[in-house]
């Protein structure tokens, strides 16, 4: 469900009400049906099976509890909501983990409220990966990639302040990054022969050295052992034009080094429709690729843009999955 105090009932609403012209398929979500009452029909259900019998007339909705529900106020929002939020994503990847859901699709949340409460990880794409590496038993290092423009755009790191990037960038990481990339565009997006391009991290990918060496000592050699392996990944790429070539069908995946650098194209070719996927997961995860939206939330205003595509994204990616694994 997201932050209820966010943009998630509104767009989940405007979802549900536009799915027959978006051909969305069944979906049903795990809030307390307070959020939803009543301003639009619903259906509570106690399995994610019965959401395919009702969702023509009604939105389904597994309920959860949320504490003090009738103070809610968009754009307000307060830790006490936070245990509700963090059991809704739980369940959810439970769920998905005992196949009885095809895909989770996640509401934003505000880690800021999150945090006040307690919670100890970074977002919900960590949270998620440890839920999922409980129940495999192994570690399980997931990765960001977002969807939109035309562009699919993973990140090597993600939420790090940039003077410590070169903490994160690590050999280890990147082969893990490019690794899960390719194995989900051959798994889930149906790209049978995948191309990859790492950016560099400096201008010019580093010219050769004179403008910064991570490219010549970190992600080149990368990138040459992965060829060894048998992946079609390029060098370093200089980042100014890298997106370009992608564009042109050069290649199917960019790998960033940074968040920024990664995420600026893909929202400047799409603010509105862009999605954010998991990689290296055993389960399928999308999201909108934009925050709670308080304000928006406060006023109404709210865009289901990037939800309806996130939702769409999800069957797409589900579809290919059961294809590629049958």
């Amino acid at each position: 469900m997201g932050d209820p105090a966010g943009c998630g009932p509104e767009i989940t609403i405007a979802a549900w009400r536009d799915r027959a012209a978006l051909g969305l398929s069944p979906f049903f979500v795990i809030a307390d049906p307070a959020l939803f009452e009543p301003r639009v029909p619903i259906a509570l259900i106690d399995a994610p099976a019965a959401s395919v019998e009702v969702f023509e007339d009604a939105l389904p909705i597994l309920p959860i509890s949320i504490a003090g529900v009738e103070h809610i106020r968009p754009g307000h929002p307060d830790p006490v909501y936070a245990d509700s939020i963090v059991e809704s994503i739980t369940r959810a990847t439970q769920l998905c983990l005992h196949g009885e859901a095809s895909a989770m699709v996640t509401n934003p949340i505000s880690k800021a409220i999150l945090y006040d409460a307690g919670f100890e990880f970074p977002g919900h794409t960590e949270y998620i990966g440890h839920l999922c590496a409980e129940h495999q038993d192994r570690p399980i290092l997931p990765v960001m990639m977002l969807v939109g423009g035309g562009l699919r755009v993973a990140l090597t790191t993600i939420h790090v302040p940039l003077m410590k990037v070169l903490d994160h960038l690590t050999s280890d990481r990147l082969a893990n990054t490019a690794h899960a990339t390719h194995a989900a565009l051959a798994r889930d997006f149906g790209v049978s022969e995948p191309k990859l391009a790492f950016t560099g991290l400096n201008p010019h990918a580093g010219e050769d050295g004179n403008i910064g060496t991570e490219e010549r000592e970190i992600i080149n050699p990368v990138a040459a052992a992965l060829r060894q392996q048998g992946l079609n990944i390029s060098d370093a790429r200089p980042a100014d034009t890298v997106f370009h070539e992608a564009l042109s069908g050069q290649f199917d995946a960019v790998i960033a080094m940074t968040h920024d650098q990664g995420l600026i194209p893909v929202k400047t070719l799409d603010m509105w429709g862009g999605v954010n996927t998991t990689l290296g997961l055993p389960i399928l995860r999308t999201s909108p690729d934009h925050g709670t939206a308080y304000d928006a939330a406060a006023a109404g205003t709210c865009r289901p843009d990037s939800l309806t595509a996130a939702l769409a994204l999800a069957r797409t990616l589900a579809n290919h999955r059961a294809q590629s694994d049958a």
